[in-house]
């Protein structure tokens, strides 16, 4: 967040009296007082190793006598902060700061902070600050005033440092001199940080709390002689806090902790003493730039997927999320009602899900979203759109809580598909099944039967809060997994690249509807017949007469002839909640659609089949009624039926190689 580089401009008052801002530069730079003065100085680096701030600084000085009005205005645009040099033992130059503030105001046309520099006070006994104060109170852009004398170098070092600070921790986005209270975008941003930071959600920050600011956000420093950072305070350290937040209001600290009323009482004493840094230092660890805007770098941080890979969030990501999770859910209910999702998602500038999401993930009696819902609602965000994982998870401050450079470290790219492929496993645990069918054909049904919703409960779902996404969890072979299914809008000539790349392929038909089939057969011949992507075809609404379909040939027959898996009877006519065994089943064909090939098992089957009937066929005609009842002819049997089974699966396997 620092400036790379500080321009500083030094300003002679309009008028001919030498007010000594040249010599200001010049004893900085000797640090001694020059016995002869040029017009001007030139421009002067001062290397970010000798500031105290760590920044290379450029002090560019000006003359009337030889530079232009034009070249005035050139180095203004440039300017970060301008000093405005006036002589304390003069009136007439003192009176001339608020003429001149007026013209730089203007030709700067961006908000730049002001220095007001009070030169040769070693000539004065009095102040000039009650004659400077009334128009540091008229410009907001002044902030602050600083007497000095080049020629006893007082104040020298610091004039520059002030320089330097207002540039880097200005006073003006955070405070209202007029008002002396903070202004409301720096208490909308404070209010986050509290927010987050309020690990169980009580609105009281506890010790442990605090703490968590004197070690990650570097904060409170300035209230007590120890400045050490990324130590935790001392109890008595914190205990002087809180004291001085009780002796100035009566609700800044409840049951030993400091409330949101005290946390932002803290930051306007520092501020009013001058130690604005320190707000800054929290701010910009959460993430806020000079405008107090959440920046770019802290949203979005760098993040790039190969090709033919997929994004999910890692265990550290969940742990993450089961923790606001809990925070949140105040009755402990295991779902987050209307009012502790608002109160979750208040450290975002908006809404972030809307109520669609009711009806992509699982939700209570209520309508509520449960724990697995809400996880789930997580999962599918970082999959489709990992770029708006990253800003949602930064919002909740994923980085400052779990210290790490940035929430990219809540990401996992997974292996490209293809390596999947040829090694015969994988490791992701998000699979996508696109559903794809006619109009009325049950797409929709069949999504929200995954989340356990039958007709009756479906009936109540709002046209304009539907979802063409549901996602929930499987278990194959006693692995959890993420299933993701997406209803694929029934536009046959315009399917895109995404609505047909998946792990696993749907069909849906409705058995009813004697035109239903036709669509599905149209789509698997032109997009998937050549394709190493999974298919089923889903028999829809079987609670109802099936129809006879128009299409050349039966959906059965189709399956025979394309190597597919007889289709699936579905539906979600129920009393209770529907079966989920087609989606554990869609699943498994996403994770292995090599091994679990339909074609493939059918073959093995039919193998099997052929060798056991062999031996069995064979072996009957040479026994005997007698030997039929013995039980060491069944044991022959078995052993024999297992041997061809084995051989059988044997020349499986060659046929697969071949294939």
């Amino acid at each position: 967040m620092k400036k790379e580089n500080i321009k500083i401009k030094t300003k002679l008052n309009i008028n001919k009296t030498k007010v000594g801002k040249t010599s200001l530069i010049m004893s900085l730079v000797s640090e001694e007082f020059p016995d002869e003065v040029p017009l001007r100085a030139e421009e002067i680096t001062i290397p970010a190793d000798v500031t105290p701030e760590r920044v290379p600084t450029h002090i560019v000085d000006y003359s009337e006598a030889e530079q232009s009005d034009e070249q005035l205005n050139q180095e203004i645009s440039k300017a970060n902060v301008i000093c405005i040099v006036y002589s304390v033992n003069n009136k007439k130059s003192i009176e001339k700061v608020s003429l001149l503030l007026n013209v730089l105001i203007l030709l700067s046309g961006h908000r730049v902070p002001l220095i007001l520099v009070g030169n040769k006070s070693d000539l004065v006994e009095h102040s000039s600050m009650e004659t400077i104060l009334p128009i540091m109170n008229q410009y907001s852009e002044i902030e602050t005033c600083v007497e000095c004398s080049a020629k006893n170098l007082k104040n020298i070092s610091e004039l520059f440092y002030y320089a330097q600070k207002a540039v880097l921790h200005p006073t003006g986005p955070l405070y209202s001199p007029e008002e002396k209270e903070m202004k409301p975008s720096c208490i909308k941003a404070l209010t986050r940080i509290f927010k987050i930071s309020d690990l169980d959600n009580d609105g009281i920050l506890n010790d442990n709390e605090l703490n968590f600011f004197q070690v990650r956000a570097v904060f409170f420093s300035c209230l007590h002689t120890q400045t050490c950072f990324n130590i935790p305070l001392a109890p008595q350290a914190l205990e002087d806090v809180k004291n001085v937040v009780r002796k100035n209001m009566s609700d800044g600290v409840k049951d030993n902790g400091l409330t949101l009323k005290g946390f932002l009482f803290l930051h306007t004493l520092f501020i009013q003493r001058g130690r604005h840094e320190t707000t800054w230092t929290v701010l910009r660890r959460f993430g806020y730039d000079d405008d107090l805007e959440l920046t770019q770098e802290y949203l979005f941080p760098l993040f790039k997927i190969p090709p033919d890979c997929t994004t999910e969030l890692n265990h550290n990501a969940y742990l993450f999320l089961q923790s606001v999770f809990d925070k949140y859910d105040k009755d402990r209910d295991c779902a987050l009602s209307p009012d502790e999702l608002k109160d979750l998602f208040k450290v975002f500038p908006y809404m972030p899900w809307g109520p669609d999401v009711n009806n992509t993930v699982c939700t209570n009696e209520q309508g509520w979203i449960t724990y697995q819902g809400y996880l789930s609602q997580w999962t599918l965000t970082t999959y489709l759109d990992v770029q708006r994982c990253l800003e949602y998870l930064g919002y909740l401050g994923y980085s400052i809580i779990q210290e790490q450079e940035s929430q990219a470290a809540a990401i996992t790219i997974t292996r490209n598909k293809r390596i999947d492929l040829q090694k015969k496993q994988t490791q992701r645990g998000v699979f996508r099944c696109n559903v794809l069918g006619a109009r009325g054909s049950g797409k929709s049904g069949f999504l929200q039967a995954f989340l356990g919703r039958n007709l009756a409960r479906q009936k109540r779902i709002r046209e304009d809060r539907k979802s063409y996404y549901a996602i929930s969890t499987t278990y194959v072979y006693g692995q959890e997994k993420y299933l993701l299914l997406h209803e694929v809008l029934p536009d046959f000539e315009f399917l895109s690249e995404a609505d047909l790349a998946c792990d696993v392929v749907c069909l849906v038909y409705d058995i009813s509807n004697p035109r239903s089939f036709e669509y599905c057969a149209k789509v698997y011949k032109k997009h998937f017949l050549d394709s190493k992507t999974p298919c089923v075809i889903i028999a829809a609404k079987s609670d109802l007469h099936e129809a006879r379909q128009y299409y050349s040939l039966s959906p059965l027959d189709f399956c025979r002839k394309h190597k597919l898996h007889p289709p699936q009877l579905f539906t979600c006519n129920t009393d209770e909640a529907p079966s989920k065994d087609i989606y554990t089943k869609l699943t498994t064909m996403a994770m292995y659609p090599i091994l679990l090939d339909w074609f493939s098992l059918r073959w093995l089957n039919e193998i099997k089949f052929f060798f056991t009937f062999i031996f069995l066929t064979t072996s009957l005609r040479h026994m005997t009624q007698a030997d039929l009842k013995s039980s060491t002819f069944w044991l022959r049997a078995s052993v024999g039926a297992t041997v061809f089974a084995v051989l059988g699966f044997a020349m499986y396997k060659a046929l697969l190689k071949q294939r």
